[in-house]
């Protein structure tokens, strides 16, 4: 079915847990991020196919001895089989992730190989200790009993920046749960999907529980609306969420939704950036600035703004540009040639407006093939601008001067999002205190990383709902009230 060659191709759908022939004739073709050759291809999944699939994913939630009435600790285990079958491919799920998208190996080794069979482990331990039963003291005599049952069958729609962590994201903690689940990949990463199919065979998963259809927006616009689907999980473009919102809202569907960033990195008076170099790269310009999270709002004391400006360009200039498989790369190619043109054109959106280019600004001249651009940072940005109000999602910057704590705060705050951001600062305890004044879902000190334990989700136009932590197995659960009066006295 899937050859181990250069070109990875794949006739089949991974639907109740067997490879099956689609029921259309389209054809998603992968092109190299890097190379712009053809790398693959896989079933370009319809309308029918999603039908399929989540027919098999209720019948395998609704059966009274299925997924979701298994013992907790049972779950737990297939989840540790799971993160055992995912690490053994692991190498090979970054090889194909970052020819896909453009993703240095470095990074795809360090994240895509290695998070999700940690988020696996996370929620085996997460859900043996979380309280699915409790009893609680009523007001009127009766004892409460409050259930946490799982919420369903779930349309899990996932992007192509970082996909297999994202789809574990949501993958996790909905089997912890005991629900089921129809997955759509962005068509521009469906190669590691496949690989992501072989894992829950090897770890024994039932048929139905977890069932994979490649497709483009129309088909996840389908699954959102179906009428066996019990909650939608999305991350992607906050104009897509938005979509995605409404029409949740008329179904009263359940949703989380992950979407776009605009984050700050506030650097303040007392910060000393000499060795910062590796921390402020991961921050800002991570997987070649397609990273949702990303700090590309730098904003800088007006009294250090040259100096700033020259630590930021320096950063840039200095970032080796290259083929994203070479382990030497830091910046590869964007993830297709839209990608490319979109933001392209906020580079000249940032030119045309008046912002100075001190770093980059074009495309590297020795990148004759592949979607590249090069790292750029724009200078004299007022946060009124395009490039300092949209989300670019590609390796530019925009350094913005600010007065004063307080015109910091106010700054890093007028955006319709509110993702994440990050306070750089010599004096940490200053820096928790301008970071808790930042209206923002996640923000750091002198780094930024996620970690599984702590709940991610933004503010504003940045989300709705809550992933990773406990927070996020929460959110695949649902909560059923027992009035237990107690037998009268004889």
């Amino acid at each position: 079915m899937v050859t181990t060659q250069t070109t990875i191709d794949s006739d089949l759908l991974f639907i109740g847990g067997e490879w099956v022939r689609p029921l259309g004739n389209g054809r998603i073709s992968v092109i190299a991020a890097s190379t712009e050759d053809r790398i693959g291809s896989v079933p370009y999944g319809t309308n029918a196919d999603i039908d399929v699939a989540v027919a098999a994913a209720r019948v395998a939630f609704d059966d009274p001895s299925g997924w979701s009435s298994w013992p907790v600790d049972e779950r737990a285990q297939a989840l540790e089989r799971l993160a055992v079958a995912l690490e053994s491919r692991g190498e090979e799920t970054a090889r194909r992730v970052s020819m896909q998208n453009g993703m240095p190996i470095s990074l795809a080794l360090a994240t895509e190989a290695v998070f999700p069979a940690t988020l696996a482990r996370y929620y085996a331990g997460i859900i043996r200790e979380f309280p699915l039963e409790e009893d609680r003291p009523g007001l009127r005599r009766a004892t409460i009993h409050i259930s946490r049952k799982p919420v369903g069958v779930v349309g899990a729609i996932v992007p192509w920046n970082f996909p297999q962590c994202l789809t574990m994201f949501k993958l996790a903690p909905l089997l912890a749960a005991g629900c089921t689940v129809v997955i759509k990949p962005s068509p521009e990463t469906v190669l590691d999907s496949l690989l992501l199919a072989d894992a829950t065979q090897e770890a024994g998963l039932p048929s139905g529980v977890v069932n994979i259809v490649p497709a483009g927006h129309e088909v996840g616009a389908y699954l959102v609306e179906h009428p066996q689907v019990d909650k939608i999980a999305f991350t992607g473009s906050t104009a897509a969420g938005r979509s995605i919102a409404r029409r949740c809202g008329e179904l009263l569907r359940p949703v989380t939704l992950e979407l776009g960033g605009k984050s700050a990195a506030i650097v303040l008076e007392d910060a000393d950036l000499s060795e910062a170099a590796s921390a402020l790269f991961e921050a800002t310009l991570l997987n070649n600035g397609q990273t949702c999270y990303l700090s590309t709002r730098v904003l800088a004391p007006r009294a250090r703004y040259d100096e700033i400006l020259t630590v930021f360009a320096d950063l840039a200039n200095a970032l080796h540009v290259g083929d994203s498989l070479d382990p030497a790369t830091q910046i590869g190619p964007l993830a297709s040639a839209h990608q490319r043109e979109r933001v392209e054109s906020y580079i000249e959106k940032g030119r045309a407006e008046g912002a100075r280019i001190i770093a980059g600004g074009g495309r590297p001249e020795a990148m004759t093939r592949g979607w590249f651009v090069q790292p750029t940072v724009f200078a004299d940005v007022d946060n009124n601008q395009t490039i300092a109000r949209e989300e670019i999602f590609g390796p530019v910057l925009s350094i913005i001067p600010y007065d004063g704590d307080d015109d910091a705060v106010a700054i890093a705050n007028d955006s319709e999002y509110g993702l994440a951001g990050t306070v750089w600062t010599s004096d940490p305890l200053h820096g928790a205190a301008v970071a808790k004044r930042v209206q923002t879902g996640s923000i750091a000190i002198n780094h930024f990383r996620l970690d599984a334990a702590a709940p991610f989700g933004g503010f504003k136009a940045s989300g709705l709902g809550l992933e990773l932590g406990p927070e996020g197995l929460a959110s695949y659960l649902q909560l059923q009230s027992t009035f237990m009066v107690p037998p009268p006295k004889q």
